[in-house]
């Protein structure tokens, strides 16, 4: 089998930078209005106030003192609580297409590769904008490329399950050449509302290119792929088109993300750890003989959990690194942030992309500097 390549990858940053300290005080002006109004049921015992946030609890849960977003103003208004957008026309290119051609551009730069050399488009993400037509299909469109596209979801994991797909295509003869994209607007599907989830999320796109025999600079070999599923209720988004058919009125909350956090720890985080050290087992390799882990960026103490779990509780910080005090939890895109931006192998170096999320679902990708 020829070896397949990392070869260039790409990342959009949205325009629009938010603070904790802004969330903090849009939320809890929030809080102050939503109280005020429903004062009479708060007092006589059928309601709950709400309770306000802090930047110290923010840190304390997450690690994110930043993160990046489409539209800010709307965002940060206590009574709107989302960002809003303009609608776009049919003919018009989609937001999550627009992003994905950015993303996709740069890393068809940085593998030294024109978009015509590709041969298929995977746009994989925790939450796509509209059923269909996918948008890998418009992506490949506008870009020009021939051959085929698709979309798909995992959760959290879309990013890396998206790069082992690719990985497989190219394998199975499919295509040489794959295109990975993943846009990620999370700040769409976020209850701004909730004080244990108002602060997560951001906005982001990121790409790889994956081919056999490269001739980028900067290439990774894919030594291999390891993948896990395992069902829980425990991180949901229950919005989709059978809402439409359903008998019921949902409210806006319970078609937005929710999890049970606590649950999540305790249940994801071993299974990481073991499929990670499993993984390594599977090529012969330990842990302290992968120089980088590149993982999920959702929160620091979950990152902090495997890492130690794997090297000890003492670990050179640039080994694992972190990406969420600037950008949050961007979804399934955290761990190619990473990767993208904070990555010092030198060759014959090995690293680890994991990512982990919703299903739940798992995904590590094991890969050296050629």
């Amino acid at each position: 089998m020829q070896d397949i390549y990392i070869s260039g990858t790409g990342l959009w940053t949205p325009p629009h930078k938010v603070s904790n300290e802004e969330l903090v005080n849009s939320f809890n002006e929030y809080v102050q209005l939503y109280n005020e109004e429903h004062k009479t049921e708060i007092n006589n015992g059928t309601l709950n106030p709400l309770e306000s946030s802090s930047t110290e609890f923010i840190l304390k849960a997450s690690g994110i003192q930043n993160r990046y977003v489409i539209e800010k103003e709307s965002l940060l208004n206590p009574k709107i609580m989302k960002p809003i957008i303009e609608p776009r026309a049919d003919n018009e290119l989609s937001v999550c297409a627009e992003i994905s051609v950015i993303a996709a551009n740069e890393a068809l730069k940085n593998a030294n590769l024109n978009a015509s050399e590709i041969d298929a488009v995977i746009v994989s993400t925790a939450n796509l904008q509209r059923a269909y037509p996918a948008i890998a299909i418009e992506v490949q469109n506008e870009l020009g490329i021939n051959g085929y596209a698709y979309d798909m979801m995992v959760g959290c994991s879309s990013t890396t399950f998206g790069i082992s797909n690719a990985y497989a295509d190219i394998v199975s003869g499919k295509a040489s050449k794959v295109l990975v994209i993943n846009p990620e607007i999370t700040t769409a599907h976020n209850n701004h509302k909730n004080r244990d989830s108002h602060f997560i999320f951001g906005d982001v796109c990121t790409a790889a290119v994956l081919e056999k025999d490269s001739k980028s600079s900067n290439k990774f070999k894919i030594l291999s792929t390891k993948l896990k599923t395992q069902f829980s209720n425990n991180i949901r988004n229950n919005f989709g088109f059978m809402n439409a058919i359903e008998n019921k009125d949902y409210t806006e909350e319970e078609l937005l993300f929710v999890q049970n956090g606590r649950s999540v720890f305790k249940e994801v985080m071993p299974m990481v750890a073991s499929i990670i050290t499993e993984h390594l087992d599977e090529n012969n390799l330990s842990p302290l003989e992968v120089e980088q882990y590149w993982l999920h960026q959702a929160n620091i103490n979950m990152n902090t959990y495997v890492v130690k779990k794997l090297l000890g509780d003492k670990f050179p910080p640039e080994r694992a690194p972190n990406v969420l005090d600037e950008y949050g939890n961007t979804g399934s895109a955290g761990s190619m942030i990473s990767f993208h931006k904070y990555n010092h192998l030198q060759k014959g170096q090995k690293g680890i992309i994991c990512s982990f999320g919703a299903g739940y679902s798992i995904c590590s990708i094991l890969v050296e500097k050629a």
